[in-house]
């Protein structure tokens, strides 16, 4: 229970996540000033409490406006990089819902191989930053001495500041923040597809 917010810190099987959701949650609790308690009891489970101070700003009345929003479809391939397995099941339905065809790969490393394998067929990597093996950045670079014009939409969970602006300034074509709705997905996709 020590380590559980320690980053890369997990008692996941390998290629089933990086250990990164909790140190994640505990840097923005942190972030904000607040704390988290944990208690856990064998064969009942765990309770997460999350602490954050109380602001003293005035509550204002908020009138929210949803714009209705088209999601932008398209019919070209994907390549979906992501070493959680839910994001890759869930982001390949979604991008399938609205035409596009995708390919998955689970670390930096398959990422290099499906690249090299199919890249006639790519037309846009999503690549997620922080994955074992081979994080985003190597793959990116990697797949540049490929093909020294791949298209890539970085995401992460982190913020893009850091080691995500030193990959955008080696030529990536956009950063994108996780968790994202599909509508902004396919948004930034098309916007990288669209530019020549």
């Amino acid at each position: 229970m020590e380590r559980i917010f320690e980053p890369f810190f997990t008692t996941k099987n390998m290629g089933k996540g990086t250990g990164l959701g909790l140190a994640s949650v505990y840097g923005i609790i942190k972030a904000h000033g607040g704390y988290i308690d944990v208690e856990s009891k064998k064969d009942h489970g765990t309770t997460f409490s999350i602490y954050l101070p109380e602001s003293g700003k005035e509550v204002q009345e908020l009138v929210v406006k949803t714009p209705v929003e088209k999601t932008i479809k398209g019919t070209e391939t994907v390549l979906l990089v992501d070493d959680e397995e839910a994001i890759l099941e869930v982001g390949k339905d979604l991008l399938e819902a609205v035409g596009y065809r995708v390919l998955l790969a689970r670390d930096g490393k398959e990422a290099i191989e499906v690249y090299r394998k199919n890249q006639d067929e790519i037309d846009i990597v999503v690549l997620d930053m922080v994955m074992p093996t081979m994080g985003g950045g190597k793959a990116y670079d990697k797949m540049k001495e490929i093909n020294p014009k791949v298209k890539v939409l970085l995401s992460s969970g982190y913020s893009i500041d850091g080691e995500a602006a030193e990959i955008l300034k080696r030529g990536c074509k956009s950063f994108i923040q996780k968790p994202f709705m599909i509508n902004v997905l396919a948004k930034e996709i098309r916007d990288i597809l669209n530019k020549k």
